[in-house]
C-alpha cells in the first residue's frame, strides 16, 4: 500500500527506495508483485485499480 501510495504521487522507482530505504530491484519487485495481484498491466492502471478498489485514497 505504502509503495502504491508514491506510485500514485509519481516517484520512480529509484525515489521510492531512496524514501523508503530499500533497493530500486526490491521496489520493482513489490511493483510487480501489486501488478499481478491486481491484474494489471502497468504502473498507471494499478494506481487506477487500487483507487476503485478503494486500497488507495485520494
Amino acid at each position: 500500500k505504502e509503495i502504491l501510495r508514491w506510485i500514485h504521487l509519481g516517484k520512480s522507482n529509484f525515489e521510492i527506495g531512496t524514501i523508503l530505504g530499500i533497493s530500486p530491484l526490491t521496489v520493482k519487485n513489490h511493483v510487480q508483485k501489486i501488478l499481478r495481484k491486481l491484474n494489471v498491466q502497468n504502473r498507471t492502471h494499478a494506481v487506477g485499480r487500487a483507487l476503485e478498489l478503494r486500497i488507495l485514497d485520494v
